[in-house]
């Protein structure tokens, strides 16, 4: 099973339209371990209504919480504790797309942080980065946490406005490649996630 862990460089920087482009690239599976804020929908649920494919399956999260904001205070306010332990990879044969919450050190408890399930799963690593003014310096932060740690990283997607100064830099800085990039559209729909799909295609190799 070939996991690919979709993070990126702070909260709300389209992790979920991503994952979303690359379920429907590869028709791969998709896994959100740890949901916080399911007041309208799950993050799984919106992926799922943006996929064309049939092969593709949806694996329920782990942990949900209603509160939106970071997991270890989501799930103290439950009255619950995130274990590593108790978070198991679903059974599939098939490319698995998870897609974390929150950014690289998002706690998940007192001790244990986002990117720590990472180590737990052994995946390769997709990086989203949306510009805005302190882009540059959370996204080469992000690229550091992962390198020291030996992370396999295939690369960034930058995702919405584009600014081709804080681009260029990131990329000589990080020496990642770019994997594709998606512009802030007026409507997130199936046709929309399909088109981008094509681009991610190469990754099946």
């Amino acid at each position: 099973m070939r996991k690919i862990f979709i993070t990126g460089i702070g909260t709300d920087v389209g992790k979920s339209v991503v994952s979303a482009v690359m379920v429907e690239a590869l028709k791969a599976d998709y896994w959100k371990p740890i949901q916080t804020g399911n007041f309208f929908a799950t993050d799984t649920q919106v992926v799922q209504k943006l996929i064309s494919n049939t092969d593709s399956k949806f694996f329920p999260e782990r942990y949900v919480f209603k509160e939106y904001m970071s997991p270890h205070v989501a799930a103290e306010q439950e009255g619950i504790e995130i274990k590593l332990d108790e978070i198991q990879l679903p059974e599939t044969s098939n490319t698995l797309i998870i897609e974390g919450a929150g950014g690289l050190l998002v706690p998940l408890n007192r001790t244990e942080m986002m990117i720590d399930l990472i180590t737990k799963f052994e995946s390769e690593v997709v990086l989203v980065v949306q510009n805005y003014l302190g882009s540059i310096n959370h996204t080469l932060l992000s690229v550091e946490a992962l390198k020291s740690r030996g992370y396999n990283i295939l690369g960034i997607v930058f995702n919405g406005t584009p600014h081709q100064l804080s681009e260029d830099i990131i990329i000589d800085s990080s020496g990642l490649k770019i994997l594709g990039k998606i512009t802030k559209e007026n409507e997130i729909s199936k046709r929309v996630i399909s088109m981008y799909a094509n681009e991610f295609e190469y990754l099946k190799q």
